[in-house]
């Protein structure tokens, strides 16, 4: 799996009104709904009301290719735009954890 973490950040109540809007129009649940998409959600930092932190994790490289070469990419960068957006990333891929497993409560 690979995950990773993107960073809006606007002025203002942008970026939260951006999330919104990718709920409210749809566009979230049908990026949910592509091949390979395990996770697609937006959380906003307690500390920090200009940024909304996606988590957006797919099966693999190519289920992220595919997203991209999607038309959802232009609607969803039609929104950067319009909420004037910034971002940063990081990206993630999961390993086994191990040992430590018994570390983790469930």
């Amino acid at each position: 799996m690979i995950t990773v973490n993107l960073y809006y950040k606007g002025k203002g109540s942008n970026a939260r009104a951006f999330a919104e809007e990718m709920e409210s129009s749809g566009i979230a649940d049908a990026i949910r709904r592509e091949e390979g998409n395990l996770r697609y959600q937006y959380f906003q930092p307690l500390d920090d009301p200009e940024t909304v932190l996606l988590i957006d994790s797919w099966k693999d490289q190519a289920a992220i290719d595919a997203h991209h070469a999607s038309p959802m990419m232009a609607r969803l960068a039609a929104l950067r735009e319009k909420y004037d957006l910034h971002m940063t990333a990081e990206r993630f891929v999961s390993e086994d954890l191990g040992g430590d497993e018994q570390f983790i409560r469930k």
